[in-house]
């Protein structure tokens, strides 16, 4: 494949492509056009056409995608052909519950450890890991192969706690932050602004409800 700039807009659209193809997969489904995928996405075809072109296609015209080889294709531009060692820098609300949820682990991504800077915290269990100091993050980094770190930590120290996941190799923050985080352009970073989401859904009630008027 011809490596070219992708669109963060088709980019955000692989993970639901990859989510309804995995459910078509499981249902025994073999075959699928793209006009048969637009409805039941909501996406049009065309649409579906140039986002799977901008990767080489994977269909025949007349002939229709394989469901089980598109799945896997997407899985692996996705990069979850790879498994990825991640640690939760928060052992908050957010932090646990990013930490309890098992669904990630079927998508290769492993949570390996969970720091805290509260001392009332170090030593509780969240699933099989311990939390545990902040002062041992970076030596933990370096030991276990990390390379995402999961930011719930308040924004004032979050650019700091940025910076030194960066010095101790770590490729990738999700960062949960409300803070833009002044890291090298090698590093990625995805920004997660739960409030936003919220404000985002407010608007598209109080739209539906003006058009009702």
């Amino acid at each position: 494949m011809e490596n070219k700039e992708i669109s963060q807009a088709v980019i955000g659209r692989l993970p639901r492509y990859f989510r309804y193809l995995g459910e078509l997969k499981d249902e025994g489904i073999e075959r699928i056009s793209s006009q048969e995928l637009s409805d039941i996405m909501q996406v049009t075809a065309s649409q579906i056409r140039q986002d799977f072109n901008n990767f080489g296609g994977f269909g025949q015209q007349g002939y229709g995608y394989k469901v089980e080889y598109l799945y896997e294709e997407i899985g692996k531009i996705l990069g979850l052909d790879k498994t990825h060692n991640l640690i939760i820098i928060g052992a908050g609300n957010l932090g646990q519950a990013l930490a309890n949820y098992m669904n990630f682990e079927r998508r290769g991504f492993l949570f390996k450890g969970i720091f805290d800077n509260n001392p009332a915290l170090f030593g509780k269990k969240i699933r099989n890991m311990e939390i545990k100091p902040m002062e041992e993050m970076e030596a933990f980094v370096k030991e276990n192969g990390i390379d995402i770190a999961v930011l719930t930590i308040p924004k004032g120290s979050a650019v700091e706690v940025a910076g030194k996941l960066v010095e101790n190799g770590i490729r990738g923050i999700w960062n949960f932050a409300h803070v833009d985080l002044p890291v090298p352009a090698e590093i990625q970073v995805e920004n997660v602004h739960l409030s936003d989401s919220l404000m985002k859904l407010a608007y598209n009630i109080n739209r539906y409800e003006q058009n009702e008027l």
